[in-house]
């Protein structure tokens, strides 16, 4: 990962993915590439071509508040794509964890997560190391290798495009979510260690890594395949945990009365056989 030009990299990243119909541009001949072009963009932000080059190549660093605003509107930046890109042109100062110190999950929120029979629950760190889980959401990841990490879980557990009956956007999701954890912090070292890992290891995640896709979303629909009781669709909603910034707690619950609510009260029953 090249720290040293992150707002150049994710405008290279987010210009090549924004069409010319999606911002009103008439058909202009064949292209090399689906995406714009660097000066139908500058023009359309209303700066040089040579300004928006150097801000790309990293020879300028310090957009004012009118370019970055008018690169949002341009490039169809969400709100959270948006902080992302005021971030590297403003990088913070981030607290990061002592090498070889553990992190771990309050007695108080692992005694509420057991205190749910009916609803799977966990949590995740930042960078999506699997910190906790109750039984339930133990059973419904069981038998998959990489369920450590739900980036690893994705991208490296041969298991997961069964497990997963919408892969793709599993996995879109999986790294956009890195990558808005992420913000300008990419030197991060046990984040660098991960991105290699992954990179090295998938050819996928290379492909969507590259992308600079942001999102964090909070609630969202997943529809699993369990070896046990099948298919179940389930609603995930993700929340931060306030007392150990980083830290998200991750729940899912089944429509009331759906076969995904009867096929997760069977995976309870299975799991309590089986402990």
């Amino acid at each position: 990962m090249d720290s040293d030009n992150l707002l150049g990299e994710f405008l290279r990243a987010r210009r090549e993915v924004t069409t010319p119909r999606q911002v009103g541009l008439l058909h202009s001949g064949p292209r090399r590439t689906p995406g714009l072009r660097r000066e139908e963009l500058a023009m359309l932000a209303g700066v040089s071509t040579d300004y928006y080059i150097r801000l790309e190549q990293g020879r300028e660093r310090h957009p004012s508040e009118r370019v970055l605003a008018s690169l949002v509107r341009v490039l169809g930046l969400g709100p959270e794509a948006a902080a992302y890109m005021y971030e590297l042109a403003h990088p913070r100062p981030r607290q990061r964890r002592a090498a070889g110190e553990v992190e771990r999950v309050s007695p108080d929120l692992l005694r509420l997560m057991r205190s749910w029979p009916d609803t799977p629950a966990l949590v995740f760190g930042r960078w999506m190391d699997v910190l906790a889980t109750n039984p339930l959401a133990a059973a419904l990841y069981d038998g998959l290798e990489h369920a450590d990490n739900l980036l690893r879980l994705v991208f490296l557990e041969p298991a997961s495009r069964e497990f997963y009956r919408d892969w793709e956007k599993v996995a879109r999701g999986k790294v956009a979510h890195l990558r808005a954890a992420a913000g300008a912090d990419l030197d991060d070292p046990y984040l660098t260690e991960l991105v290699d890992e992954l990179s090295f290891n998938s050819a996928d995640f290379c492909r969507l890594w590259a992308r600079h896709d942001i999102s964090g979303k909070t609630r969202e629909a997943k529809r699993f395949h369990h070896r046990d009781v099948g298919d179940l669709t389930l609603i995930g909603e993700v929340f931060n945990v306030n007392s150990a910034p980083g830290q998200q707690l991750l729940i899912f619950q089944a429509e009331p009365a759906s076969p995904s609510e009867h096929a997760l009260a069977l995976l309870g029953s299975l799991s309590v056989m089986t402990a």
